[in-house]
């Protein structure tokens, strides 16, 4: 039999889709997403922020910086048509049209230039599989689409759709650079890319703006000069946002809401991480697998045990990390899990924009819990304690410490970075989705596998979301620091039932919900 490789024929088409999934977790206790207002066109700036910046400067072959999706619909997506469809609507996604320019004075960070050689046939590829095409088949395509650094020299995204799979279904596997999006931002974007009815009738899009000349050399000096003043200003703005965001902490109280917080953040920050087998070298070859659970289920445990999904997510994630490092014959007594939660500061009036507004918030996870109950117990006065801290909050501030640097010197420290002990082990990122189908000239999502980078040692990362009543969890891999990926999602399974079974809470059959019919985009 022919390999995966021989068997896959590409052909450079045109489409686009947009990604929901990116290291960017909004904590909810529902994660409800609201699908019945239309997105607002968004609003772009010209110049990425410093946090944007930091996903240019640090990429490197072995840590690619895209985020991306792997989507699964009903039936065979007319190819031509769809290309057709997404070109009408670029108007409505200008930032997919710019690439990043480089500063020419190495005063301040790139700037977003609209491409005049566009041409979407670029950014979109239709793939035939030997039909009929396997999900083992997919899985080991999308390793190989998302292993490889993005081109700068065109706009930050391509997209993939794959034909010949059983059922004769259509794959769509999108990518992304992060630092066009993050994941709630991505969510919303799917609003415009893909129709929440199979006949929905779109609303008029506009005709795109030309776009504007470009400015001449002395324009374009003075714009980096004060470019690289006023993102070195708001940085200072939100360093000193921050400040008082401590102080307002600690007069609340304290002996009991801001120190439990504070020090484990701090602890956190300047003790390396115990390695785990996944922590070593990597290569940048990317290997994917997933897995998918009822969000019923997981908010029935949530209301259960009196915390949240993110708390269900971690538990599940920290019981199978804990059986993959005894697989590997690593003792869990006395070891943590650190994981790196990406938490969303963007406020609802910031829905629709792009770029990142995200902090971290570090959590230590002991892996020598075996009983469900205590570990998620843990996790929960962990999140709570956190929160009442705004430990997030004060992540922030010491990013925004940090973007106060010249552009030019963080590209350096971008250039140079390398972390042999990586301060986490790994990243889970949880975002929130729309709870109703989507659908693709007509053709219903009906699973969508989101994708997170790894990289700097860090070489296991998982990216959960929901969406139409099912929790997906990606987890991605790097082939040489992590080549049994396999064994964690077979672990995460084993994890999940474990702690349903614990909560009291019964198998769950998944409620199909039906398409609005009419509903305009």
């Amino acid at each position: 039999m022919a390999t995966a490789a021989k068997r896959v024929s590409t052909e450079k088409r045109s489409s686009a889709k947009e990604t929901a999934s990116g290291p960017t977790s909004k904590a909810s206790d529902d994660q409800r997403v609201t699908n019945d207002k239309p997105m607002a066109q968004p609003n772009l700036s010209v110049r990425l922020s410093s946090l944007d910046a930091t996903f240019l400067y640090f990429e490197k072959k072995e840590a690619p910086m895209h985020i991306g999706s792997v989507s699964i619909f009903e039936g065979e997506i007319p190819f031509k048509k769809f290309v057709e469809n997404l070109k009408a609507r670029l108007p409505l996604l200008p930032r997919y049209q710019q690439k990043v320019t480089p500063d020419p004075f190495n005063l301040s960070h790139p700037t977003w230039e609209f491409d005049t050689d566009f041409d979407i046939k670029n950014h979109v590829f239709r793939i035939k599989l030997d039909s009929p095409g396997s999900e083992a088949e997919l899985v080991k395509l999308a390793g190989r689409i998302f292993t490889p650094v993005m081109d700068r020299s065109k706009p930050l995204w391509d997209l993939y759709m794959v034909y010949g799979l059983e059922g004769k279904r259509t794959a769509m596997i999108a990518r992304v650079h992060h630092c066009m999006v993050d994941g709630v931002s991505g969510v919303d974007l799917l609003k415009v890319v893909l129709d929440m009815s199979p006949d929905a009738k779109p609303a008029p899009i506009p005709e795109a703006a030309p776009p504007p000349p470009r400015p001449d050399i002395t324009r374009r000096f003075f714009d980096s000069l004060l470019g690289g003043m006023q993102e070195g200003m708001n940085r200072f703005m939100e360093f000193q946002n921050g400040l008082l965001n401590l102080a307002q902490s600690v007069a609340t109280d304290p002996a009991f809401r801001a120190m439990p917080g504070l020090s484990q953040l701090f602890v956190a920050l300047a003790a390396p991480a115990s390695l785990l087998p996944f922590n070593r070298a990597c290569s940048g070859e990317r290997k994917l697998v997933w897995s998918k659970f009822s969000f019923a289920e997981a908010r029935a445990i949530r209301a259960a045990l009196k915390g949240t999904v993110n708390d269900v997510v971690l538990t599940v994630v920290a019981g199978a990390v804990a059986r993959y490092a005894e697989l590997h014959g690593q003792q869990v007594a006395g070891r943590n899990l650190r994981v790196m939660v990406p938490v969303s500061l963007r406020r609802e009036e910031q829905r629709g924009s792009l770029g990142n507004l995200v902090s971290l918030l570090p959590l230590d996870i002991p892996l020598d819990v075996s009983d469900p109950l205590a570990r998620f117990q843990h996790i929960n006065s962990q999140t709570v304690a956190m929160k009442s801290a705004r430990a997030a909050e004060s992540f922030n501030m010491l990013a925004a410490l940090i973007g106060i640097l010249p552009a030019s010197v963080q590209a350096v420290v971008g250039a140079m970075a390398t972390f042999p002990l990586p301060p986490v082990n790994m990243v889970a990122t949880n975002v929130p989705g729309p709870q109703v189908p989507l659908y693709a000239m007509g053709h219903r999502m009906i699973d969508y596998y989101p994708y997170v980078p790894v990289g700097y040692a860090v070489g296991c990362g998982c990216a959960i979301m929901s969406y139409d009543q099912k929790l997906y969890f990606g987890l991605t891999a790097d082939g040489q620091a992590m080549p049994d990926v396999e064994s964690l999602k077979a672990f995460l399974e084993e994890s999940f039932v474990e702690l349903r079974k614990a909560a009291g809470v019964d198998e769950i059959k998944p409620q199909v919900m039906k398409a609005a019919k009419g509903r305009k985009r």
